[in-house]
């Protein structure tokens, strides 16, 4: 097929089917770091600036301001280019690097947020704060406000249909949670299909979406930190089970899939495999599970996938490695993946 433009080639993403030893389950990644941005966050960016044009909150020609630690920001400078709009990206420096490059390249201006913060401190609340700011003090400007915004989780309603097409019954559905809003939209498209699907949300430990105690985190793009309110778009009755991971691992497993599969995946996908990797382990969930991969490992080339970044901050474990290895039906050294 032949596309007009460059957002034309959002969705319609490819699945891979990882290999397990349980007879009984099957594992499918759908993977969205293949999007033209890079990660599932270009559908619902897209949206959110569709939805705003239609109410008429903002025209083209005008100005909208988004607080994002990259994926989102990427999506939206994608759209921004489409409906001839001038983007504002207001980040911190959580922010992978890569990322920020990513916007300023597709015409995005960046603010950056000032304050005294912790490498692995997320600053959230002044992102949000700022970019109101902003807004107000442009005229004809619109904060999309990506928590609180409910053409959010609405944005993910194609990546459904996209699944159901693909993989048919859908048993389990492992998740990232931060905003909310593809967990939300994702989780209620799915139980439609198929009111028993099990459907699992993974926060960092130190978010604060279930209600543990806050710290600061290194996973980007995930997670609601300390000191920030859960977005409105968040709707908890759809979720079953909400669960917390580490940072080392989540990282290991993200390292782990690139040396063992050829896969990078973000540190955040990294965290919802490890998790429904044990859910299966478990016994909690069989049948066909399915994950994305949010975005890809190719924007943390200098965090994740840096041993030295991990040893300095203590994020390296063998035992996770040890602990995937036999969650996985691998072949014998020197066979081919098949």
């Amino acid at each position: 097929m032949i596309f007009s433009k460059v957002t034309d080639l959002i969705g319609n993403t490819p699945i891979v089917q990882l290999p397990l030893p349980q007879a009984d389950a099957r594992l499918y990644l759908k993977v969205e770091k293949n999007n033209p941005g890079g990660s599932m966050k270009d559908r619902m960016a897209r949206n959110m600036i569709v939805a705003a044009l239609k109410a008429g909150r903002i025209h083209p020609g005008g100005t909208i301001i988004e607080s994002s630690s990259g994926n989102t920001g990427i999506g939206l400078a994608l759209a921004a280019i489409e409906f001839g709009l001038r983007f504002i990206a207001v980040v911190d420096h959580h922010a992978a690097q890569d990322k920020i490059a990513i916007m300023r390249a597709l015409g995005a201006e960046i603010r950056y947020v000032k304050g005294d913060y912790g490498e692995n401190e997320v600053a959230v609340v002044e992102r949000q704060r700022m970019a109101a700011e902003i807004a107000d003090e442009i005229p004809g400007a619109i904060f999309m406000n990506q928590s609180d915004n409910a053409a959010n989780a609405g944005g993910y309603a194609d990546l459904v249909r996209e699944i159901i097409g693909q993989v048919g019954r859908v048993d389990a559905w492992v998740g990232c949670v931060g905003t909310g809003g593809s967990m939300t939209g994702i989780a209620h498209g799915l139980k439609v299909h198929n009111p028993d699907t099990i459907t699992i949300a993974v926060e960092p430990e130190g978010s604060i979406v279930f209600g543990k105690p806050g710290k600061p985190y290194y996973q980007s793009g995930t997670g609601t930190p300390d000191g920030d309110t859960v977005g409105l778009v968040l709707d908890y009755s759809c979720i079953d089970y909400g669960e917390q991971i580490s940072d080392a691992c989540a990282f290991e497993t993200a390292r782990y899939l690139a040396r063992r599969f050829g896969l990078l995946v973000g540190g955040s996908t990294g965290g919802a495999i490890y998790k429904a990797l044990d859910y299966l382990n478990q016994g909690i969930i069989s049948g066909n599970v399915v994950l994305v991969i949010a975005d890809g490992g190719e924007k943390y080339l200098h965090t994740v996938f840096n041993e030295e970044w991990l040893k300095a901050r203590g994020l390296i474990s063998p035992e996770v490695w040890d602990r995937l290895d036999s969650w996985f039906a691998l072949p014998a050294s020197g066979e081919p993946l098949s």
